[in-house]
């Protein structure tokens, strides 16, 4: 989980590299969301705990739970999940209308 962490936290920092002006404070705020939220789940796997970690796990959610819903707008309504299952489908139908046509490779 941690190298997990990691990896993504890094993939999205880089791919939100260069925003342009109306991007920077939307982009700003995902990367902490994600970060509080691998600062947590480090946190989580600690053997044991003191009151001072508990206090830094409280603080993690508690900024985790005002910043997440910077990806509300990207959440996906069962509406949106059918329309993508019946493109998914008439696109796996049309590449099996394709390879029907095509001639096997020797």
């Amino acid at each position: 989980m941690r190298n997990l962490g990691r990896c993504f936290f890094g993939v999205l920092a880089v791919a939100l590299r260069q925003p342009d002006s109306t991007q920077v404070q939307p982009f700003r705020r995902a990367l902490t969301c994600v970060r509080l939220l691998l600062d947590f789940t480090m946190m989580a796997q600690y053997r044991s705990h003191t009151p001072e970690t508990i206090s830094y796990m409280e603080e993690y959610a508690t900024q985790f739970h005002k910043t997440k819903d910077i990806f509300l707008e990207f959440h996906i309504s069962k509406r949106t999940q059918e329309k993508a299952d019946v493109l998914r489908k008439e696109l796996r139908r049309q590449r099996a209308h394709m390879r029907g046509r095509v001639p096997p490779s020797q």
